[in-house]
């Protein structure tokens, strides 16, 4: 699954589209200040429910985390689960 990335400095997203352009994932983020993004929002199409997109999304977003050497608030019910359940999320926990 390949993502792509759009952020305009005060919020962005990683996403997947279909072959015809139609988004079939998303992840997104609000900037709170320049060290941490607010995880807000996960969505996965039904068609690829069950096959760990929403985790692929959320370890894109992860990654870009580490990179930017970032701290994630999440109010989206899913990332909020994973920061609780999987330990090797703490170091980006806000």
């Amino acid at each position: 699954m390949q993502f792509q990335h759009q952020d305009n400095g005060q919020k962005g997203e990683f996403f997947s589209a279909d072959h015809s352009g139609k988004r079939i994932a998303e992840i997104s983020y609000v900037w709170r200040n320049e060290n941490i993004i607010v995880a807000d929002h996960t969505w996965v199409d039904d068609s690829l429910r069950g096959q760990g997109a929403a985790r692929k999304l959320l370890d894109v977003l992860v990654e870009f985390a580490r990179e930017k050497q970032l701290k994630i608030i999440p109010t989206c019910s899913y990332v909020e689960v994973m920061f609780r359940r999987d330990q090797s999320l703490a170091d980006v926990a806000a």
